[in-house]
Formats: C-alpha cells, sequence, structure tokens
C-alpha cells in the first residue's frame, strides 16, 4: 500500500483541511516523513509572496526525491498552473475537490481547480494533535480590503451546518479533546448565508458551550465589527478563551480608507477598552509598509497604537498580490522601511504583552500540550505560552497555576502538589 506525506502550510484553515483530506484517504496509508512517502500531498497557502515562495522552494528541494506531488489548497488559483505546466507536480486540484482524494491520488495527471461555492460535509474522527482540535466553521469572505486576496481563492462568505459542527465537536469531546478552536475565512460572518436574523456565531457559541467535555474554546480571527451586542452577553461565560484575536490591520484613518476597510479608530479603540476592561488580552493583525504609507501616516499609526491595551500582534510587512486594487498603488514603501516600522511596533506589543503578565491577579489555566528540555508547556486562557518544570508526567492535563514569574516570551510557573 503506498504511503502519503502531507505538507501543510499557511493558517488553521488549511490545518483542517488537511485532517479533511486524510480521513478521507481510504487506500493509502499517511507516512510522518517525506523520504518514507510515495506521493506528496501540498496543502498551500498564497496570502503574501513569501507564502508563494516557501512552497515552490519546497517543491524544489523535494523533487530530487523522485515522488509524486500533488499540489491544492489556495495556491492552486495563483500558481497552480504555472506549476502544473513546468512539470513540477503531477496534480493540482481545488480544495474543493479534497474530499476526493482517494481517487485523485490514482491518477498519473491531473488538473481541476474546482470552485468556490463547496461546503464540506466531513467528519473527522482523528486528529494528530492529542490537545486541542481546530474545528473549521465556514469558508470564504464577502470583504473586500484593497491588499487581500483571500477571497478571490476562497469565494464569498459560506457557513457549514451547524449541526454538523456541534456533532464534530460532540465525536471530538468524547474521543478526548476539551480545547477547541473555531477557524474560518472570516470567522464572525457565520450564520449569514443562512440568514439568521440574530448573530448566527454567537448562537453557535451557546450551543458549543453546553457540549459536555468542551472546557476551552479559542476563537480564530474576528473583525471589529463583528463583535455584537449578542457576541458582548457570551463575555462572561468561562468556557471562553479570555483572549481574543481581532483584526485592526491598522490604526489610522486614512491607510484605513486606502485598505479600504469597514473599521474605524474611534470605534475599535472603545472596543478594545471595552473588552480590556471585562479581563480579556487582545491581539490583532496589522499590516505595515502599506502603499501610500507616509512617514506621518505611520507614526499617526503608531501613536495611535500606544493607547490600543494589546497584548499579542500578527505583523506583516505588506506583500502585493497580482489582482489586487492595493497592488496598483503608489508611492511604494521601501523594504527596509517596512522592516523598520514591524520592529518598532513588534517592541511596542512585547512590552504590552509583558506588562499585562506582571498585573495578572487570577490562576493561570493551562492545558499542557509537549514536553520540551526539561519544561512542560502549554497555554493559560490568555494565549500566553507557560513553561512547568514537575517531576509528573503532565502532558494533555490541565493545571491550574498560580505562581509564575513572567519571561520575555513566556510564563514560568509553579504547581502545587
Amino acid at each position: 500500500m503506498q504511503k502519503v506525506f502531507f505538507k501543510t502550510f499557511g493558517c488553521r484553515t488549511n490545518i483542517y483541511d488537511t485532517a479533511i483530506m486524510q480521513e478521507n484517504l481510504k487506500d493509502y496509508i499517511i507516512a510522518s516523513n517525506e523520504k518514507e512517502a510515495d506521493i506528496i500531498v501540498i496543502n498551500s497557502c498564497t496570502v503574501t509572496n513569501s507564502a508563494d515562495s516557501n512552497v515552490r522552494n519546497y517543491i524544489n528541494n523535494i523533487e530530487k526525491l523522485g515522488k509524486k506531488i500533488y499540489l491544492t489548497g489556495c495556491g492552486v488559483r495563483t500558481k497552480g498552473k504555472e506549476l502544473y505546466k513546468q512539470n513540477k507536480v503531477n496534480g493540482v486540484f481545488g480544495a474543493s475537490l479534497k474530499e476526493n482524494i482517494n481517487y485523485i491520488l490514482t491518477q498519473d495527471k491531473f488538473f481541476d481547480i474546482g470552485n468556490l461555492d463547496f461546503i464540506d460535509t466531513t467528519i473527522i474522527t482523528k486528529l494528530e494533535n492529542k490537545t486541542k482540535a481546530f474545528i473549521k466553521i465556514q469558508e470564504g469572505c464577502n470583504f473586500s480590503c484593497s491588499y487581500c486576496i483571500i477571497p478571490t481563492v476562497r469565494g464569498k462568505t459560506r457557513s457549514y451546518d451547524k449541526n454538523l459542527i456541534l456533532k464534530q465537536i460532540d465525536l471530538l469531546a468524547q474521543n478526548g479533546f476539551s480545547e477547541f478552536v473555531l477557524t474560518g475565512t472570516n470567522l464572525g460572518s457565520y450564520g449569514k448565508s443562512q440568514g439568521y436574523k440574530k448573530d448566527g456565531f454567537a448562537i453557535l457559541l451557546k450551543e458549543i458551550f453546553k457540549i459536555k467535555g468542551v472546557k476551552r474554546v479559542r476563537l480564530g480571527s474576528i473583525e471589529p465589527i463583528q463583535i455584537t451586542d449578542e457576541f458582548k452577553e457570551l463575555l462572561d461565560e468561562d468556557k471562553l478563551s479570555r483572549h481574543l484575536h481581532i483584526a485592526l490591520q491598522y490604526t489610522q484613518k486614512d491607510m484605513l480608507r486606502l485598505m479600504n476597510r469597514r473599521n474605524s479608530l474611534e470605534s475599535d479603540l472603545a472596543l478594545f477598552e471595552f473588552l480590556a476592561n471585562k479581563g480579556y488580552a487582545i491581539g490583532t493583525d496589522f499590516i505595515v509598509g502599506h502603499p501610500g504609507e507616509s512617514d506621518e501616516i505611520f507614526n499617526e499609526a503608531y501613536e495611535n497604537l500606544k493607547k490600543f491595551p494589546l497584548t499579542h500582534i500578527h505583523l506583516f510587512t505588506y506583500s502585493p498580490r497580482n489582482g489586487t486594487k492595493s497592488a496598483m498603488m503608489n508611492p511604494k514603501v521601501k523594504g527596509n522601511i517596512a522592516k523598520k516600522r514591524l520592529n518598532l511596533i513588534k517592541k511596542l506589543i512585547n512590552q504590552k504583552n509583558i506588562s499585562f503578565r506582571q498585573n495578572i491577579k487570577i490562576p493561570l489555566k493551562v492545558l499542557i500540550e509537549q514536553k520540551k528540555d526539561g519544561y512542560f508547556i502549554g497555554y493559560d486562557q490568555f494565549f500566553n505560552q507557560v513553561k512547568i518544570k514537575s517531576n509528573l508526567d503532565l502532558k494533555h492535563s490541565w493545571v491550574i497555576v498560580k505562581d509564575f514569574e513572567p519571561h520575555p516570551d513566556f510564563n514560568l510557573g509553579q504547581i502545587s502538589l
């Protein structure tokens, strides 16, 4: 029986998509590495130029192994045809076809980019990660941010059936999972395609909290305008992680307009202050180096960023994507200037994170994920890494940490036995 290795690039949504493929793989064995595999399936990311380069470099490196290579994921619509014509890959298939992977891998040459209307129906019964489970609840995005290619490669927003999601979580909870990470292209749009009159995302969360065995629910990225009154009513729910990732992208009105964003500085700041007062750690996405980012605009954005009660940040240097409005905008920002701005923001948020951790007054609830270099390592409810030394085997266990010492990148904790 042939062996298949799955190489996944990019986001949590891709991790879930790979799990769907593995669940539908009936006539093959899943390999643990490239060398022992007969076939390599690459689940690609194309959100930035760097993401494209990572995929191409990986293909160049494994070509010498003489394996059959298949490409899927977001890169199919941007680089799939080129790689196929260059005979870099044996097959290319869009995300809508991933449930048919068992058939696709029987084909020596295969090219079909699929459609952008699909919704998966697979129930995943096994996951490689033994501590937390990624659960995809929707696909696509209806936003039209100037810089973003994702709606082009993922399509318009559409939601998974609520009963399928609840069945999926219930099954995995019965199999020992207790922390669930909800993911999607535009998470907060859940339910829009089904015509919910109220916040469909909040309705779904209420049902998830009722499932036996669910101890913590983390959320992927949400847009500021998707924090509704119905969602705010759930903020005191004990099972909801005390960390929210809310995508700002920028903190200056002129740049938000250039980016065609739907959020505004004043309402964003008010929202973040409200959430911080509720005891939440808050992360965000932020892009530096977008065309038109003058010194004046950046300096204003940086000063505004100081006001936000942020604890985490996912920083990007702007990467032009063909077919997007931003790619045609001027003036461009030099790479060295963008990098300098990125490092300035990174330093600011690191300081904010340490300050937040120094002022935590409640015990940390930590799910231990692994043991490395003599420490048991997991994440607390605020999405900060915690390291613990113990003579007991704590892997995959929940522990309460009352005493801890903040270090630059983690909390060093002690547990009472």
